[in-house]
Parts: structure tokens; C-alpha cells; sequence
């Protein structure tokens, strides 16, 4: 199950392979074809650096919307959250807002304090968007503004994007966020890109995009990369292969033996989400209290258990 790989065979052997983007840029194509005009601009990364490129490599918004919407050819990708670790440290709520340039306001991923009857225990549970096959929230959409990937991935446009939050009604998640204000923070203007969510578009729905830019450039998301107790695997599941960054496992054989499912199956919007039961928990739940900002605490002020 484990013939321990390390996070740099696992990506080597090619989970996430795609295209990935010179200078850490979306915006920088080395494939375009294009020959060099010869004038040279400066370019905003991805990882806040600035660059000189020739202009012909420099791709167009437009041509950088209508890319995002067509995944990487091969895959299909898929999360395992491991609910035993999860202590609720908050690190890949954290880390993905600093990646995303979200305000303190908008969470991504979340994590709930769950009970799911009086006599059983509480657990911690983190939410992020469930990039379903059936996506609810794709079908629900007026304008064409949120669509599903074939790699498995769900999108939003926020240049179509007319705020109207039928997504957000339709997504029995409540997995998406809505911009009542203005909220990007990169010091130097940046070009709207589908698969960063960045920058944020006041008056419009954005959401988890299981970090598509990091993903075709050999990374894993945020989360994956930042939790501290590898809590969050994720792969490709057509290669049946996981990795939580330091552990890489067979995705069919990890549910198997875990009891593995996904969240309201019932509902029919087929996940690629899958958890592992909090059996045999690593850690108490009172450590998740911890450290916790007021505001954040005031959210489990009423579980009882």
C-alpha cells in the first residue's frame, strides 16, 4: 500500500503532469509557437516575482479564460480527507487564503465541528468544494459561468459571473462564497485567471478550485501541501494513486480498508470527495480550540457534546 515514495517519485511518475507555465506564470506561455517579436514587457507571476518576457509569449486574458476550461488531457483528480488526524490547526484554511489573496472573511476549505447523534463523538470535518460529476451548481447557472473541466475539476468565471448566487443556492455544499466587496490584495495588478480565482471580482461567486494553476505545474494544492498532520490526500484516481505530500498509498485499496465514502451520497452529485472515518482519532478534540481566533472560536460555541 505504502512502498515509500516520496512526494517527488509520486510526481515524477506522473500524477499531476500537464502544462506547466514558465517563470511560475499563467499568463507566460513557452508553447504558444509564436517566434519572438522582440520587445520585451514585465509580467506579475504567480509566486509575486516580476519578470521580462518577450510579449509573444504573453498570453491574453481572453485566451487564458478559454484554457481554464479545458483541463488536463488524462486525469481525472480526486481528494481523501482522513478525518482520524484532523485537529482542526487550520493550516490549510490559512495557507489557502494567503494562496488565493482571500480576505479573513472567505474560507475555501472550512472546518466544522460535526456530532452525528448524542451518544457518538465530535469530530472535526474540512469542507472544500466537492468538484462533483454531477455538478448541481454547473447546471443551475444562467450565463455558462461555472462549468466542470474534463479532468474532473469545477471552475468559475468571474468575468461571466453576474452574481445572481443561483450556484450558490443549488450547491447543497454551501461550498461557494460571494464577494460582497471588492478583495485583492496583490500590491501589483494582476490578470484574471479562472484557475487562481485571482484576482477577486467584487459582486461575484468564487470558490475551492482544488489549486488547478498548482496543479499544472507538478504541485500539490495548498491544503495538501500545508496540513501539518496529512490530514488531505490527492491524485489522480484512473492512476489509483494519493499522495498527502509524504505518504503516497493506492487510492482504491486506502478506501477499501478505511471504510472510505462520500458526504451525502444520497444526493446523487457523485463527489470526488471521498472521507475516511474518524476511527481511532489521533487527537482530542479540545486541541482544536486552541490558538483560535474569537471570531472563529464563536463558531462552535453551541455544539454540545
Amino acid at each position: 500500500k505504502d512502498d515509500n515514495n516520496s512526494r517527488r517519485n509520486f510526481l515524477r511518475k506522473g500524477l499531476l503532469a500537464g502544462a506547466a507555465a514558465i517563470a511560475g506564470s499563467a499568463f507566460i506561455s513557452s508553447c504558444s509557437g509564436e517566434p519572438e517579436s522582440g520587445e520585451k514587457i514585465k509580467v506579475l507571476t504567480t509566486d509575486g516575482k516580476i519578470v521580462e518576457v518577450d510579449k509573444a509569449h504573453v498570453k491574453s486574458e481572453k485566451q487564458v479564460r478559454e484554457e481554464a476550461r479545458q483541463g488536463i488531457p488524462g486525469r481525472k483528480f480526486v481528494m481523501v480527507i482522513d478525518l482520524a488526524k484532523c485537529a482542526n490547526a487550520r493550516k490549510c484554511t490559512e495557507v489557502c487564503q494567503e494562496g488565493h489573496q482571500l480576505p479573513k472573511s472567505i474560507e475555501y476549505i472550512r472546518v466544522y465541528l460535526l456530532q452525528d447523534s448524542e451518544k457518538t463523538a465530535p469530530y472535526w470535518f474540512p469542507r472544500p468544494c466537492f468538484h462533483c460529476d454531477n455538478p448541481l451548481c454547473v447546471s443551475v447557472c444562467p450565463v455558462g459561468a461555472t462549468y466542470k473541466r474534463s479532468d474532473g475539476i469545477v471552475l468559475v468565471d468571474q468575468e461571466r459571473c453576474i452574481g445572481c448566487k443561483f450556484c450558490m443556492t443549488g450547491c447543497p455544499y454551501s461550498a461557494r462564497s460571494f464577494a460582497w466587496e471588492h478583495h485583492e490584495n496583490y500590491e501589483t495588478p494582476m490578470q484574471y485567471d479562472p484557475e487562481t480565482t485571482a484576482p477577486g471580482k467584487e459582486g461575484t461567486v468564487s470558490k475551492c478550485v482544488f489549486c488547478a494553476d498548482r496543479v499544472a505545474e507538478n504541485k500539490l494544492p495548498y491544503c495538501v501541501e500545508a496540513c501539518p498532520m496529512g490530514v488531505i490526500y490527492f491524485g489522480d484516481v484512473d492512476e489509483d494513486t494519493v499522495t498527502n505530500g509524504a505518504e503516497t498509498v493506492l487510492f482504491s485499496q486506502l478506501i477499501k480498508d478505511r471504510g472510505g465514502y462520500r458526504y451525502l451520497e444520497n444526493l446523487g452529485t457523485r463527489p470526488s470527495v471521498y472521507y475516511l472515518p474518524p476511527v481511532n482519532r489521533q487527537f482530542d478534540i479540545e486541541r482544536g480550540f486552541k490558538g483560535l481566533d474569537e471570531d472563529v472560536k464563536e463558531r462552535y460555541k453551541d455544539t454540545d457534546y
